[in-house]
């Protein structure tokens, strides 16, 4: 597997000498640095008030991109393969409202199961997890199994998970919550200091994969049959049971955010999660991920999060209208995408 998949760039030579270059990281998180300090300008200049300087402003960036982040982190690993999973926000929708469902205090009336309210806060986590890496794990079967291709297997889960989610309790919002369930999407205090779950969730789950995709077989696969299918197969790979795998962690990635998002706004309804999975794609192809397969690292992505929510948030912040933002956000995509391809062509002529 070449230096390229495992790093997101080609090593340059000059003079027969290899010469190191900055990792991509660094030029997007320039941009990052770059708009906010833009917002930052713009905000004396025109409603007096300083962007940055403002903490419960950074702390909602930080929470804004904690669920989209861990839908990211998934979906970043499907598209390395070569994939795109359309489904993931659906089944954040999906696995908020099961997760919910279970999580709701006891002797309330109106619950969804009247009989099991009160359960350990065990029981929705694990029930969330199940739901969100079952439809990977379909995902990844049909995929691999049918060589259906990603964009139309993960297009029926969208659709299905999203009727599940309408069908599970007939289109009504679960509430409601247990004390133990709320505090995944709270904060608390540690040594004097306030700790937000779900940044500290996402974050974790980041490492962890950085990890598992820089250093450990998993990623190494992942890259390889991203870069070349064909020659991942000749060197051994069982491509269909690693496609598989990354689309289950996928969905159980998916199921997590959906707890989380559930928790942090103590409701889960029908339309919970929609969209979402644009933003996960966004993230991960403006933090540099390759749509071609092959290229990306998670620490872009988790830039590229947190430029989508420095950007939205300095929109609100600016009283931006809202139509507007979503056609700027559009441009910045396609702007990504544009960047995306270029970099192929080059790498091509390299």
């Amino acid at each position: 597997m070449s230096t390229e998949g495992m790093t997101g760039q080609k090593p340059a030579m000059s003079g027969g000498l290899s010469t190191r270059k900055l990792p991509q990281e660094a030029s997007i998180l320039l941009v990052l640095i770059g708009m906010a300090l833009v917002f930052e300008v713009l905000g004396w200049m025109r409603v007096d008030q300083s962007f940055l300087a403002n903490s419960t402003r950074l702390s909602v960036i930080l929470l804004q991109v904690s669920v989209i982040g861990i839908l990211a982190v998934g979906v970043t690993q499907v598209i390395i393969t070569g994939g795109v999973d359309l489904s993931s926000g659906s089944v954040v929708g999906m696995s908020a409202i099961v997760a919910a469902s279970f999580a709701q205090t006891a002797g309330f009336e109106r619950a969804v199961f009247p009989a099991l309210t009160g359960m350990p806060v065990i029981v929705p986590v694990v029930m969330g997890l199940l739901m969100g890496a079952a439809a990977g794990l379909i995902n990844g079967a049909l995929i691999a199994n049918t060589g259906i291709p990603p964009f139309i297997a993960t297009l029926g889960m969208m659709v299905t998970a999203r009727g599940f989610t309408k069908w599970y309790t007939n289109g009504q919002p679960v509430s409601n919550f247990i004390p133990d369930y709320n505090l995944i999407g709270g904060n608390t205090t540690i040594l004097g200091f306030t700790v937000s779950w779900p940044i500290v969730i996402f974050l974790t789950l980041a490492l962890i994969f950085h990890i598992a995709l820089r250093y450990t077989r998993y990623g190494k696969f992942t890259y390889a049959i991203g870069s070349n299918v064909q020659a991942a197969r000749v060197s051994g790979i069982n491509v269909g049971n690693h496609l598989i795998k990354v689309y289950a962690i996928a969905g159980a990635l998916s199921g997590i955010a959906g707890i989380v998002g559930s928790a942090r706004v103590q409701t889960a309804q029908a339309g919970f999660g929609v969209s979402y999975e644009l933003d996960a794609i966004a993230a991960a192809v403006i933090g540099g991920t390759s749509l071609a397969g092959g290229v990306g690292r998670i620490t872009g992505t988790v830039i590229g999060a947190i430029i989508l929510s420095v950007m939205s948030s300095g929109f609100t912040f600016l009283g931006v209208n809202a139509n507007y933002q979503e056609m700027i956000k559009g441009a910045v995509i396609v702007a990504a995408v544009v960047a995306d391809q270029y970099r192929q062509r080059k790498r091509k002529k390299v």
